[in-house]
């Protein structure tokens, strides 16, 4: 699918109100039965085979749908394409990009070009050389490929230039944010040789990450092994990964109980379940925010009175508390609260308000039943329901259509209502654009955009991350982004992840899933 960013999953997937200051992130899922081999099910623990080896079984409501990372990397599943590839960054557990294949990089006076310099030695799991013609060939791919999901993302990058294990980024505009951008959601780096043949690496996946696939059932399960060249590969102490898609939510917890799993997605509606059968609830920060799409360039939403009286419909905390099972908080931003690109000067200025609502509907000249829309979502979710009731109590009959290609319509931007979640990105520029901008992927009124948007964002973009300034900037950026009549947000929930008590602690990096450094107990 070419999003960006990713549809929720049918039935719950947030999380109520646990203080102002939590990230959390997006579920999806395609409900799959995880089909272990005999000798694996068999084992009930936590080691998959003989002689002291570790394996994590990782049953995964994002079990990728492609494993090209240029097709499938920019949603969720970036998370499980992270075991075999690697990116010239990566995202601390401040949100800061440091290295990953990359030691370090530079941009020059002007900030319109930037290099970086990759480590020496590293090779792909097919024995090519990760070298600056390596990202040369990815970030290319990614731009000009026709199936490619990550274009839009890279628009900053005019051409780039290998030198030997240096790749040097030509900008065609002063742009900070690129160390952020090409990190796990963006530039996760295939073997060019293997890239040659998109379809094939679909199938075989190549990349420099921590782990190889050595066996891949589509859509269902597969298992890895630990790179040995991997450049950290001294602090990855899992030696097997079996990841399969994710069963119906309330069979996981049974599942990590009796150890055909020991890793698990967590729909919050199962997070208690979980704690009381004495599995660890992990909670990993991310940058989700669920919303409704609306498309100005048809009727009713374009007129501004009507895209009004929907905002003053929407009653956030609802949505926390139906759907949220205490792990999330209301946003109106596409950022949840306390990331450093939430404005606080914008926070609740379209107020739940069902009267005035009424009142902009009547001075638009529509009567109570007079609108009736037609909601097109992918799958069943209780997020429309809950869309459906609110405006009906204000007059507006909603109609939820199921519509299972809903993604070719979407971002084709034919629909006129729809909703939608998103995982955000490293980048908050990228993030800001992607909803706002004029060719914005989750922009359901492209072309329209916001008076002042484009400026502002590319003042963000002038500014060092590190420089005083860069929240003040971002931050405004963001204000002009809301001024935007083509969506409303709701809420925001981070990653719930259930695991065995045998598995150590994970980095809580925003959104991201790093291995580094996790143990299980029983391997060796």
């Amino acid at each position: 699918m070419p999003a960006h960013l990713i549809t929720r999953r049918p039935g719950p997937d947030a999380r109520s109100s646990r203080g102002a200051g939590r990230l959390r992130a997006a579920a999806l899922g395609t409900a799959f039965v995880a089909v272990l081999t005999p000798a694996l099910s068999a084992c009930g623990g936590d080691t998959a085979a003989a002689g002291g080896t570790s394996t994590l079984k990782w049953t995964s409501s994002y079990f990728p749908t492609h494993w090209d990372p240029v097709v499938g990397g920019s949603g969720a599943q970036f998370r499980e394409l992270a075991l075999t590839y690697a990116s010239l960054t990566r995202t601390d557990e401040t949100g800061k990009a440091v290295p990953d294949l990359a030691r370090s990089w530079e941009y020059n006076d002007r900030g319109d070009e930037i290099t970086f310099h990759l480590r020496p030695g590293l090779k792909f799991s097919d024995g090519e050389p990760v070298d600056g013609a390596a990202v040369k060939a990815a970030i290319e791919r990614a731009q000009k490929q026709k199936n490619s999901a990550l274009f839009g993302d890279l628009t900053s990058i005019e051409s780039v230039e290998a030198k030997g294990l240096d790749a040097v980024l030509h900008l065609n505009q002063v742009d900070y944010q690129i160390p952020q951008l090409l990190g796990q959601r963006v530039l996760q780096v295939a073997s060019p040789k293997a890239a040659k043949n998109p379809e094939k690496l679909d199938q075989n996946p190549v990349g420099a990450g921590p782990f190889t696939v050595t066996q891949l059932i589509p859509g269902t399960k597969a298992v890895l092994k630990k790179n040995p060249d991997y450049w950290d590969a001294k602090n990855i102490h899992i030696d097997n990964v079996e990841l399969t898609s994710a069963p119906d939510a309330s069979t996981v917890v049974n599942g990590l109980q009796t150890g055909v799993y020991n890793f698990a997605d967590l729909d919050p509606s199962q997070a208690s379940a979980a704690k009381k059968a004495g599995l660890d609830v992990f909670v990993q920060p991310g940058f989700n925010a669920s919303n409704l799409s609306l498309n100005v360039n048809k009727a009713p939403f374009d007129d501004d009175k009507v895209v009004d009286a929907v905002r003053h419909a929407v009653d956030r905390e609802e949505f926390v508390d139906k759907l949220t099972f205490g792990y999330g908080e209301v946003t109106d931003q596409p950022f949840p609260k306390g990331y450093v690109a939430y404005d606080p000067e914008s926070e609740n200025a379209y107020p739940y308000d069902p009267a005035k609502s009424k009142q902009l509907l009547a001075d638009a000249g529509y009567r109570s039943g007079d609108i009736k829309l037609n909601l097109v979502i992918p799958a069943e979710d209780p997020q429309a329901e809950i869309v459906q009731s609110q405006l009906a109590k204000v007059g507006i009959k909603v109609t939820i259509k199921i519509d299972k290609n809903w993604a070719t319509p979407f971002f084709a931007k034919d629909l006129t209502f729809s909703l939608y979640g998103t995982t955000g990105r490293d980048s908050a520029a990228q993030t800001l654009t992607a909803h706002f901008g004029p060719n914005g992927p989750l922009n359901l009124s492209t072309p329209y955009e916001p008076d002042g948007f484009a400026a502002a964002v590319a003042k963000v973009r002038e500014t060092p991350l590190d420089s005083p300034d860069y929240a003040r900037t971002l931050q405004a950026a963001t204000r002009a982004g809301l001024e935007s009549k083509a969506l409303v947000f709701t809420y925001s929930q981070p990653n719930l992840i259930a695991k065995s008590k045998s598995i150590s602690d994970l980095p809580k990096n925003p959104a991201h899933i790093d291995w580094t450094g996790v143990t299980i107990s029983g391997g060796n």
